[in-house]
Parts: structure tokens; sequence; C-alpha cells
């Protein structure tokens, strides 16, 4: 997992001649990538920062917040454990490490790749394929050779080796699925006589929604012989079969409410919640029926703004009394 990558140091300050024996927790096939394309290392911090910014942003009214740990493990063991927390996170860890490359391939930033010249000619609705699309499979295919790498080298025997590659792979097909074309008129005064367009990736956040829809959904598997081959099928008949877009996961979440430092969860007490929602930030669930504290904090706010012309607002500034509860 390329996790740990977003705690690594910009490569722009590591100055040594063999650069990538400098990155901590390489498995030998992702130091051997790094060799080859040192360039590429820089995208694959940026895709791991990207995938715990959404993370985070889509976890942050629930009691697993996506909170992250120093070291290594960077949520802790927990992602160890086969849930489904462990399956999103690997789906958008791999996302995100596809999307980052890909984005560096149109801007020109990596020497073995750019734009998608594969996609050329007239299309069936009539226009021309032209202008620079996003090279995903280059992307796609260098996430599969770096975050797939930990499971592959050890081999795929195990059910977590396997629930992670399919996660992995759920994580890259949220953004193909999702790809957009975008398009110019050419034509005179501003008709459109000609049409050019060009394919792009979806934005991150939409990987992002998409994803935590299959987290929601996600199917609880178990390992199961099939003749010679190892597979993972859903651990009751009554679960919906799943297809590769989804999401899987071996074990049930543990409640998150209490503070577990072995395994990296930090509890819910001291989160911030909503004392009149009743979803997931609602301190009912959020505070798992211990209660919690109420206090009153001023926030300064803009107020009675007024346009001026030309070109500026004035705003005053309000100062507002307002109750914050956290949980005990």
């Amino acid at each position: 997992m390329p996790r740990y990558m977003a705690k690594q140091p910009s490569l722009r300050t590591l100055r040594d001649r063999d650069i990538c024996s400098q990155l901590k927790g390489l498995t030998d096939g992702q130091l051997q990538l790094c060799r080859r394309q040192v360039e590429a290392m820089e995208s694959v911090k940026r895709g791991a920062e990207m995938a715990i910014e959404e993370c985070q942003h889509q976890f942050y009214n629930r009691r697993w917040n996506c909170s992250t740990l120093d070291g290594a493990q960077v949520f802790g063991k927990l992602i160890m454990q086969g849930t489904r927390e462990s399956a999103f996170v690997h789906a958008m860890a791999s996302a995100g490490v596809a999307f980052a490359v890909t984005r560096a391939c149109t801007r020109s930033e990596l020497e073995k790749c750019g734009c998608d010249r594969k996609v050329r000619g007239v299309s069936p609705e009539g226009f021309q394929w032209s202008g620079c699309s996003d090279n995903l499979s280059y992307g796609i295919a260098f996430s599969q050779s770096f975050v797939d790498n930990p499971e592959r080298s050890r081999g795929v025997f195990s059910s977590r080796a396997l629930m992670n590659l399919h996660n992995n792979e759920a994580g890259r097909r949220a953004i193909l699925s999702n790809m957009k074309v975008e398009c110019k008129c050419h034509g005179v005064s501003g008709s459109c006589e000609v049409r050019t367009c060009w394919k792009v990736m979806p934005p991150f956040r939409k990987v992002g929604n998409v994803l935590k829809e299959k987290f929601e959904g996600a199917t609880e598997v178990q390992q199961q012989k099939v003749a010679t081959r190892k597979l993972l099928v859903p651990r009751s008949a009554h679960f919906k079969p799943y297809t590769m877009q989804d999401l899987i996961y071996l074990s049930p979440s543990p409640d998150f409410c209490h503070q577990d430092p072995r395994n990296g969860v930090p509890g819910t007490t001291g989160r911030r919640c909503n004392r009149t929602s009743p979803a997931t930030d609602g301190c009912e669930l959020m505070c798992c029926g211990r209660g919690f504290h109420t206090a009153e904090t001023e926030v300064v706010e803009r107020c009675s703004c007024t346009f001026r012309w030309c070109c500026s607002v004035k705003c005053k500034q309000c100062r507002n009394i307002v109750q914050v509860h956290t949980c005990r």
C-alpha cells in the first residue's frame, strides 16, 4: 500500500544518488520500480496524500473519521484487519496513485508518458477526437505495478491478499467508469461546424463519492476453493453477488466508540457532534450513548454585507454565541 508515501519527505529534498533507498516501507519490487521511474515517485506521494484527504472528507462525520498516525502504519493496525474501512482505504489509495500519475502524464511532468494518443479519429456521434486525452491506461498500469506489488510479491494465496487486490482494482475502476468527454467548437462566428473532443478524468471528489457509496454497500466475503482456485465468495447466500466495481471485506468492523491505541482507534471522546441530528454526526450515535458536554463559544462571522460601486463588498463583523457539543 502507498499510504506510507504520504508521510515521506518530498523527493525534491532528498539529494542522495539513490533516492529510492531513502523511502521507507517499499517492497523489493516497489524499490525496483522506483529506480526505473524515480520521477513518478512524487506523483505516488501526491496520490497517497489525495487519498488520505478524500478519506477524511468522506468520513468526517462518522465515528471512524480516517484519522492518521505517525509512522509507517498510517492508519494503525485497523487497516490490517480486513474490515470495510480497510477496503475503502485500499481502493482510495490505489485510485489516488492512478489519478496522480495520469495527471502528471497530461501535464508532461513524466518522461515516459504523455497524452493518450490512441484516442483518435471520428466518434460514432460525429465529433473529431483530438486534444490531450488523459492517459488513464498508463496511470492504471503504474498503479497496478506499484500498489499491487506487496500482495503479489508474497503470493496471492491468503484471503486478505485477494481482498486487497480486488479493492485496489475497484478503486481504479471508479476513475475509469466515470471518465468524461470535453469538447471545443470550431467554426465561423462561433458556429460549431467542427467539434473536437478529448477524454478527461472525473474530479477526485467524484471518485471519493463513488467509493463511499461502494463502502456503504460492500459485500462480506469468505474464501472458498473452487476446483484448483481459491476465490472469495459472499459469506451468505442472501448477500448480493459483487462485481469488479464493488468493495468487499472479510471481517466485521469494531464500533469505534472507545480508544484502542494498539489498533490505532482514537475513539469518539472529545469529538464534536450535532445535538439535533439523527444521523451519524448526531450526539446519540457519535457518542455511543455516553452523553455529551455542551459549552458556549463566541464565533465571529461576516454579516450585513453590501455591494459598493465599483467593485467591492463591505461587511460588518458579527459576534454570536453558539453552543458546541462534544462527546463524553
